[in-house]
């Protein structure tokens, strides 16, 4: 028999309702010590008052009985709503624990849920992300995965995998036969196709993750470029110090907005240049850091600076983009229009030039950073992705690949077979049909007490 486990599942604070949530099969028991007039018909709410272990009331409310399996969790699910006031709140949780509940682990509900097979893995993660959701994009992409989209081009990709890895399997039955056995069936093109669907599944994955946890675009340049200048524009408030003096910036810092839709975090770095400074040295490695895990890198230039001799600082310019990783895409941004000459301007006009202290130009500049995203591909990003699910989806794709290298280059079947059966573990890391404890232990302790 499984513990009755209760939470409140309301956000901590003052309210005009609060949700206390029992789960377990003497969850109805429980809530009828508590309520005084309670209901045993499912799905019927029933005003009620509440009253604590010595019998004294100490509110009014509303009684809700889920009967299993057809509850959230698919056990005996009762939900008490009280008023939300944080002393009213927590004396109706004390009264169910005073009655034989036992307080609820983080993310205990939705384990049961994934447990009781209400929900695969990804769907139970994705109750996390639409709580957690910053912007509209995310809310519909993580409502997408809860009804279960990223579950279902999942489960198609290894429905056909099984298929594959059954016609392989069986050629192992045949050693004598078993390079013509791997040469019919069209196995070579039918894996080809297949990858290039885990291809594709992993472009809308990554789109997903940069939903999911904001896109990282990193500031870079020299000091008194204006970084700092352009974050507190960006935000609308003066979060980093500007000072004319270079080199104020010695750390990271942070902060998230929403562009056009799109959760980014802008992190603000310490200027490039060579520095005896220890301080200003360590601020420098981090920014090299910052960088590496950058998804698009606004590189500032000081366009005063720009003007006086354009020449050698594009020379600097080139050079310090070459430093950059190949695969992140780079937005080259002149800044201090304000200090420059519209003739001098009008020579440069392709290139996007804001004042950030007086913010010029900064409305331009969101919109530069949601093409660089691509509109198009964000509206339609069908489904939200976690880190874990692209960690799974590459993994799956390189033994995909090394499975594609021993069928042409070598045709050892066994080792074809055995990189298969690899990629359909990784695969079912994402919903949970291949699962291990402790990952399941990670995955459910990071969600809020009550879900």
């Amino acid at each position: 028999m499984s513990e009755t486990i209760v939470a409140i599942a309301t956000p901590s604070g003052q309210g005009g309702v609060a949700i206390v949530r029992l789960s377990g099969e003497n969850a109805l028991e429980i809530a009828g010590k508590i309520a005084k007039n309670p209901t045993d018909t499912p799905r019927m709410a029933k005003f009620t008052a509440f009253v604590d272990q010595k019998g004294e009331l100490f509110d009014q409310g509303l009684m809700l009985y889920f009967k299993a399996p057809f509850s959230f969790t698919g056990e005996e699910v009762v939900e008490l709503h009280c008023h939300g006031g944080r002393a009213v709140t927590q004396l109706l949780l004390e009264a169910c624990l005073a009655a034989g509940a036992r307080m609820a682990l983080p993310g205990e509900f939705s384990q049961r849920a994934f447990l009781n097979d209400k929900m695969d893995l990804a769907q139970a993660e994705a109750v996390a992300d639409l709580i957690d959701a910053q912007s509209t994009a995310a809310v519909k992409a993580a409502s997408r995965s809860l009804q279960g989209a990223f579950s279902q081009v999942i489960q198609e990709l290894v429905a056909d995998l099984v298929q594959l890895r059954v016609y392989i399997e069986a050629a192992l039955d045949f050693p004598e036969e078993e390079i013509d056995f791997l040469a019919e069936g069209d196995i070579s093109s039918r894996l080809q196709l297949w990858g290039e669907r885990l291809q594709r599944l992993i472009e809308q994955s990554g789109q997903g993750r940069l939903i999911n946890d904001g896109i990282n675009l990193v500031l870079i340049g020299k000091p008194n470029a204006g970084k700092s200048s352009l974050l507190n524009a960006l935000l609308g408030d003066e979060r980093a110090i500007v000072t004319e003096q270079a080199g104020t910036t010695r750390d990271v810092i942070k902060e998230s907005i929403v562009i056009e839709g799109m959760p980014v975090n802008i992190l603000d770095t310490a200027g490039l240049r060579d520095s005896d400074d220890l301080v200003e040295q360590e601020g420098i490695r981090r920014t090299q850091q910052a960088i590496k895990q950058a998804d698009i890198i606004v590189l500032l230039i000081d366009g005063a600076k720009f003007s006086l001799d354009y020449a050698q600082e594009m020379a600097e310019i080139e050079a310090l983009k070459q430093t950059f990783p190949a695969e992140i895409p780079v937005m080259t941004v002149y800044n201090k229009a304000d200090l420059v000459s519209l003739d001098f301007k009008k020579q440069f006009a392709q290139q996007l030039w804001i004042a950030a202290k007086n913010g010029e130009q900064i409305d331009a500049f969101k919109c530069n950073v949601a093409d660089k995203v691509g509109r198009q591909v964000r509206e339609e990003t069908p489904f939200i992705a976690r880190e874990r699910h692209m960690n799974a989806l590459k993994k799956a794709q390189l033994h995909y690949q090394q499975a594609v290298e021993q069928l042409v280059g070598y045709r050892v079947g066994e080792l074809v077979a055995e990189d298969l059966r690899l990629v359909h573990e990784a695969l079912g890391e994402i919903t949970g049909k291949m699962k291990a404890d402790d990952l399941l232990g990670e995955i459910f302790s990071s969600f809020c007490i009550g879900k």
